[in-house]
C-alpha cells in the first residue's frame, strides 16, 4: 500500500473527479473538488488531491496570492531559488503575488491540500524529473 493512501478518498472534503481541466499543467494524476468561490469570482477554494509523484508545473499568481492548507499525506512546496519544503497535514503555505513555485506529492505518498487562490495563475514549464528528484533529496 502506498503511504497515506487513505487520504485519497477525502478525509475532510471529497476527492473530486480527475482534474481534466488542468491536466496539461500537471505531471501525474490530480483530482479537484471545487469547494467555494467568492461572490465576485475573485477567490476560489478547491480541494486538490495528488497521486504519489504528481506535481503541478512551475507557476505564478500574477495579480493575487495562494494559501495552501495541507489536510493529508506528504507533499513538497518549492519556490524558485529556494530548497523544497516537505509538507504534512496541518502545514500551511502562503505564496505571494509573482513568486514562481510548484507543489505536489512526495514520490511514495498521496497528498491533499485545500488551495485558496485569489486572482489569476500563470502556469509555466513542467518541473523536470531531475529537479523533482533533487527537491525530494534536499527537502527540509
Amino acid at each position: 500500500m502506498t503511504k497515506n493512501e487513505e487520504v485519497a478518498d477525502g478525509i475532510i472534503f471529497p476527492r473530486g473527479p480527475k482534474n481534466e481541466a488542468y491536466a496539461s499543467v500537471f505531471t501525474g494524476q490530480s483530482y479537484l473538488q471545487m469547494l467555494a468561490s467568492a461572490p465576485d469570482d475573485s477567490v476560489h477554494i478547491g480541494n486538490v488531491t495528488f497521486e504519489p509523484g504528481c506535481r503541478n508545473n512551475w507557476h505564478v499568481h500574477t495579480n493575487g496570492y495562494q494559501i495552501l492548507l495541507v489536510t493529508g499525506g506528504e507533499g513538497l512546496y518549492q519556490e524558485e531559488g529556494k530548497p523544497a519544503r516537505l509538507l504534512h497535514a496541518g502545514d500551511t503555505v502562503v505564496t505571494q503575488k509573482g513568486v514562481k513555485h510548484w507543489h505536489g506529492a512526495a514520490p511514495d505518498s498521496w497528498f491533499v491540500h485545500v488551495a485558496v487562490t485569489a486572482g489569476d495563475s500563470e502556469f509555466l514549464e513542467p518541473v523536470t524529473d531531475y529537479d523533482y528528484e533533487e527537491a525530494v533529496k534536499k527537502a527540509n
